[in-house]
């Protein structure tokens, strides 16, 4: 492993990256209009078969920030851990090759984290869901939970996704890294969320209150896949109650809302045989979970999703202005 840099100031980025030849050229100029220029920029290629690799080497040959390491397909968790392990600083940033960054999301997140001292370990910050065209969809991301957070990350992943935290290195190695283990198991997906329920175990987390990521939505991603993703979740809820068995209730409540969000999603999307594989799933888990799932969350969760839509239509009327506009990437210098 190399030494890690001297400089509190200098950040490494990781950005795994497979076949993301459509995104990864916005994805770097993102990052590479940081106000924040104290960067290394080191994009793992895990066995892209596309122009990916190429894409990367042109914005190499143009900022000597980027550097590419290429590796056979093992999955997004070890190539976080092959990124994180090649860096050079002790504090680490993560960014999947379809999102995007503000100019300032690592500028505000060193702020943040120099202002909570050393009982700091990870800050996040907002996001707008974004389309394939970079344009906003959803701007309801607000969450404020910091300081100790196990407990509510047992309800559910606050945090949103892999493209939102800032970590010192010492987080990383008393997590372990993210988890390959799912995808071995057929169950990929969730690593964030392990990632995060570890990293609570022993460390505080802070917020930026601002929306400096753009997480992309694409139908061929890997959270789109709703049935594997449930399975992860369960994976994830396993290893917590067996450490933390006073918490199975919270984590039970936390299996419900999730599936919940899941089942809705698939019919929302018309995608029947994915609610009925979550259905299925439920029931071979805990038939008594499932029929609760049905009966009073999925009712509550479209209830709730209903009166949510039909409040933005009054109050942004004649449209919401942050869900027609592209998210706010910087220049290139």
């Amino acid at each position: 492993m190399t030494v890690p840099s001297t400089s509190a100031e200098l950040v490494s980025v990781v950005v795994p990256a497979h076949n993301a030849e459509r995104t990864i050229d916005e994805t770097l100029r993102s990052v590479r209009s940081q106000t924040h220029r104290e960067l290394e920029i080191i994009v793992v290629d895990d066995g892209s078969l596309d122009q990916t690799a190429a894409t990367v080497r042109r914005h190499a040959a143009i900022d000597p920030r980027v550097r590419l390491i290429e590796q056979p397909n093992a999955g997004v968790a070890a190539a976080r851990n092959t990124g994180w392990q090649a860096a050079r600083s002790d504090l680490i940033a993560f960014v999947d090759a379809d999102d995007l960054w503000a100019p300032t999301k690592i500028e505000r997140q060193l702020t943040a984290l120099k202002r909570g001292g050393e009982r700091i370990g990870l800050v996040y910050c907002w996001y707008w869901a974004i389309d394939g065209e970079s344009t906003v969809t959803d701007n309801q991301h607000r969450p404020r939970y910091r300081g100790k957070v196990l407990e509510r990350l047992f309800l559910g992943n606050f945090v949103g996704n892999g493209s939102a935290a800032l970590v010192r290195r010492q987080v990383l190695v008393d997590a372990r890294g993210f988890e390959s283990c799912l995808r071995d198991k057929g169950a990929q997906g969730c690593e964030d969320m392990l990632f995060y329920c570890r990293v609570a175990e022993s460390h505080e987390f802070e917020v930026v209150r601002e929306p400096l990521v753009g997480y992309r939505h694409l139908p061929d991603n890997m959270s789109s896949n709703l049935p594997r993703m449930l399975r992860s979740w369960m994976l994830v809820s396993d290893e917590m109650r067996s450490r933390h068995p006073k918490a199975a209730p919270l984590l039970r409540r936390g299996l419900r809302l999730y599936a919940a969000w899941l089942f809705v999603r698939a019919l929302r999307h018309k995608q029947l045989d994915y609610a009925g594989a979550i259905l299925s799933s439920l029931v071979r888990r805990n038939p008594v979970i499932a029929a609760w799932v049905i009966a009073f969350d999925v009712p509550a969760r479209w209830v709730k999703r209903t009166v949510r839509r039909a409040v933005r239509r009054w109050r942004y009327r004649p449209a919401d202005p942050d869900a027609s506009m592209r998210f706010p990437i910087g220049e290139l210098q």
